[in-house]
């Protein structure tokens, strides 16, 4: 009898010991993307003890571009995306255009768009990489046109008699330097960098904090008065202006008439920066807003008292990061 006892109390023991087990099972992963569930008892009606859910894997896939394309008005879906019981579908803005949401392709006339959770997810998860050449983003397939229009790698066009070539701004930047000699100088947004620019040097490029590039332009404004110019080099120019700039130069006057009056002259300008996909297409003159500098600030070109230079302060500042830009 006391055999029995122990054996008994050994089985009772036991039987904790092997409900952790269970418990502690290693969860499977599922090649179908669902969550493993981990019932007790071995059968589909124990407690659940568990839920294991699967890490998203993504695939690179070919699909028909039509499949992702409203057949009504052809534009690319976005949730939410309805379809019909005999399975067409529909983007939202074409069915709140028909009459009690009737689907006009069904031949008896009785098929009512609804919801389809399940063409959400795939248009929701469809991503392509983004077109531009230099721009490593993946983009949900219905906002590419969007991403495109404040993309810092769209392409822009070199406006150089004769030359054809097209790339992103920093592409372009370099095909300015190395082609058409274009001298480029760095400046630091929120600091004042000092320019001397000669009044024949037509362009300069100039490289922000973030490798941004502006294209300034130095042109003539009537018989003696210069203009200068400058705009960034950014392709969708529709969007909010991204830089403020100020321009100024300072007349060279003598220390005893600053020291009588005080302060000396000067032509500024303020203003927001615009953005175009063709810098210097236009001369300086042709800008919304540029500086104008009569002759008596210009001054004579070091090593050479023939030329003459515009001694040309510059500060550009930031409204606002690139972030929206990569949606």
């Amino acid at each position: 009898m006391q055999g029995a006892a122990a054996a008994a109390e050994r089985r009772s023991r036991a039987s904790p010991d092997k409900a952790d087990e269970s418990s502690k099972k290693a969860r499977l992963d599922l090649p179908d993307g669902h969550m493993k569930q981990e019932a007790a008892g071995g059968g589909d009606g124990g407690a659940i003890l568990g839920v294991a859910y699967i890490q998203r894997v993504e695939l690179a896939v070919r699909i028909d571009k039509q499949v992702l394309h409203s057949p009504l008005c052809t534009l690319p879906f976005k949730p939410p995306v309805f379809q019909c019981k005999a399975g067409h579908p529909a983007c939202s803005g074409c069915v709140a255009l028909l009459p009690f949401r009737q689907c006009k392709a069904c031949v008896d006339g009785g098929g009512f768009f609804a919801p389809c959770p399940t063409l959400d997810t795939l248009v929701s998860s469809t991503r392509i990489g983004c077109p531009n050449v230099g721009c490593q983003w993946y983009v949900t397939y219905h906002e590419v046109t969007k991403h495109q229009k404040v993309c810092p790698c769209a392409p822009c066009r070199c406006t150089e008699p004769g030359c054809g070539y097209v790339g992103a701004p920093q592409a372009l930047a370099g095909h300015l330097r190395t082609v058409h000699l274009v001298p480029v100088r760095a400046v630091q947004y929120g600091k004042v960098s000092k320019l001397q620019l000669s009044v024949s040097t037509m362009r300069l490029v100039l490289l922000g904090d973030d490798n941004c590039v502006f294209l300034m332009t130095v042109g003539a404004l009537g018989a003696c008065v210069t203009a200068v110019s400058v705009v960034c080099a950014r392709a969708r120019a529709v969007t909010r202006p991204r830089f403020t700039c100020k321009m100024w130069v300072n007349l060279e006057t003598p220390p005893a008439v600053v020291a009588n009056c005080g302060k000396e002259d000067m032509v500024l300008v303020d203003m927001h920066m615009r953005s175009s996909s063709s810098p210097g297409a236009v001369v300086a003159a042709g800008e919304p807003t540029f500086l104008t500098v009569p002759p008596m600030y210009l001054v004579p070109a070091a090593g050479d008292r023939a030329s003459m230079e515009v001694p040309l302060y510059i500060r550009i500042d930031k409204l606002s990061p690139w972030s929206d830009a990569l949606v």
